[in-house]
C-alpha cells in the first residue's frame, strides 16, 4: 500500500493515492487534484461520468484518514479553473477534516486567496522547511531537496513483445522529487529515466519501485505546461 524512503535524514511514506507523507513534521504532501475539472469538462458537454467528481473526495478522505496528519500540504492546482458546483463540495470536505490546510499556489489556481481565507485555508507561493524546498513548478534551489508536481509525471514499463503500459510515478532524483497528479481526470506526462534517479510507479493499492536498467539522457520538464 505504501513506500517508505529516507531523505536528509527524513522519512516520508509514499502512498498508493499518489500523496506523499512526511513523519517528522507529520504533513501530508498532496499535489494537482484539479478539482472542479470534472464539471467543468461535463459543463461544456464533454462524456465524463458524474462518479468522477465524488472520486477525488473519496480519495482524499482515504488518504487523510489513513495518516491523520498535522497538515494537509497541497503542492499547487487544487483547483482547475474557476468556480463551480465542486467548491461546494470542497468546503464539506474541509469542514470534515481536522488538519491544517495550506495551498502552495499553482498556474491553474486562479480563484482568490480570500475565498480560501473564508474556510480558514492558508495559500502561499512556496514553503521552506529546513533544507526542503515545496513548491509546485518543480525547483532547482543550491542546499535544498525539492518537492513539486505540476508535471503529472508518468513511467512506460514494457513488457515481453510489443506490450506497453504508462504508469503514473514519483518521479525522484538527487535533489528533487515530483508527485504524481492527485485527481481523477487530470492525465499524465511520461518521463524518461535521468542518471541517478528513482522511480516508484502507482498501480492498484501498491507503490512499486521500477528497476531503471537503461540510463537515458536527462530530460528538461520546466516547461511543460499543464
Amino acid at each position: 500500500m505504501t513506500h517508505l524512503i529516507s531523505l536528509q535524514e527524513q522519512y516520508f511514506e509514499m502512498h498508493f493515492s499518489g500523496a506523499l507523507f512526511w513523519k517528522e513534521q507529520s504533513m501530508l504532501l498532496i499535489s494537482d487534484v484539479h478539482l472542479g475539472k470534472v464539471s467543468h469538462f461535463r459543463k461544456y458537454g464533454a462524456a465524463v461520468p458524474q462518479l468522477a467528481v465524488q472520486q477525488n473526495f473519496d480519495s482524499l478522505t482515504l488518504v487523510v484518514e489513513h495518516f491523520k496528519p498535522k497538515t494537509v500540504l497541497f503542492l499547487g492546482d487544487l483547483f482547475h479553473s474557476a468556480l463551480n458546483i465542486e467548491w461546494t463540495l470542497f468546503e464539506d470536505w474541509v469542514q470534515s477534516t481536522n488538519a491544517e490546510i495550506v495551498l502552495v499556489s499553482g498556474n491553474h489556481d486562479i480563484i482568490s486567496p480570500l475565498k480560501y481565507e473564508t474556510i480558514h485555508i492558508k495559500v502561499i507561493s512556496e514553503l521552506v522547511l529546513d533544507s526542503f524546498l515545496l513548491t509546485h513548478h518543480p525547483e532547482e534551489r543550491d542546499g535544498f531537496f525539492n518537492f513539486s508536481g505540476h508535471i503529472h509525471p508518468a513511467i512506460r514499463l514494457s513488457g515481453l513483445g510489443r506490450q506497453s503500459v504508462r504508469l503514473p510515478c514519483f518521479y525522484k532524483t538527487e535533489s528533487q522529487m515530483i508527485l504524481p497528479a492527485f485527481g481523477e481526470f487530470t492525465g499524465n506526462y511520461t518521463l524518461e529515466p535521468c542518471d541517478g534517479c528513482e522511480v516508484f510507479a502507482l498501480l492498484g493499492d501498491a507503490v512499486l519501485p521500477v528497476p531503471i536498467k537503461e540510463v537515458k539522457k536527462k530530460r528538461s520538464f520546466r516547461k511543460k505546461p499543464i
